[in-house]
């Protein structure tokens, strides 16, 4: 059960379900990434740079005898640079309303995240966060097939997350409650 747990967690790291539902939103929504440019360059900064960190931490200096709290501060640390880089990008490369939806809805995800734990000292999940915010963003541009997927499978890695106690489930919901509540604010603003 704990391996189990342990896979289910790993497939559903923030940038394995970005990559997976910026891949269906490029397949499935003509228009939102008006290029393969486009949709390469939001692949490679949500997707693959952030998990980049999980095979470079034995390679990083400051980070590889850290063990999982400096596997978690460089997968932070890689996934902030890649929103940064996609905010960045889209500015130069006249990205769409729906790319500036996803790009600030995983940056501003990260800051509240790290605002919330760091700086009030109240623990919501990462993990919470970036599973529930693909699931909202399929939602929103009108996926609900893959959505219901990757619902179901965040269910589990929720039960995961409490059985494994990475999280408890207050932390979960209000993980999940940024990223909901964010998406709803960009919007109506974007």
């Amino acid at each position: 059960m704990e391996k189990f747990c342990k896979i289910v967690r790993m497939l559903t790291l923030a940038p394995v379900l970005a990559a997976f539902s910026i891949t269906m939103i490029g397949l499935f929504c003509p228009g939102v990434f008006p290029t393969v440019w486009h949709f390469a360059y939001m692949i490679l900064y949500l997707g693959v740079l952030p998990l980049l960190a999980y095979p470079l931490q034995s390679v990083t200096p400051h980070f590889k005898d850290k063990g999982r709290d400096g596997q978690r501060t460089l997968a932070m640390l890689y996934a902030v640079a890649g929103y940064i880089f996609c905010l960045i990008t889209n500015l130069l490369a006249s990205a769409s309303r729906g790319m500036w939806i996803i790009c600030l809805e995983y940056l501003l995800s990260g800051i509240l995240i790290l605002v919330f734990n760091k700086g009030l000292h109240i623990k919501l999940s990462a993990h919470g966060c970036g599973s529930a915010g693909p699931i909202f963003l399929l939602l929103y541009f009108g996926l609900y097939v893959p959505a219901v997927l990757m619902s179901v499978v965040t269910v589990f890695a929720y039960v995961a997350s409490v059985k494994a106690k990475h999280h408890t489930v207050p932390q979960l919901v209000g993980g999940s409650a940024v990223s909901v509540l964010l998406l709803m604010c960009l919007a109506c603003i974007l």
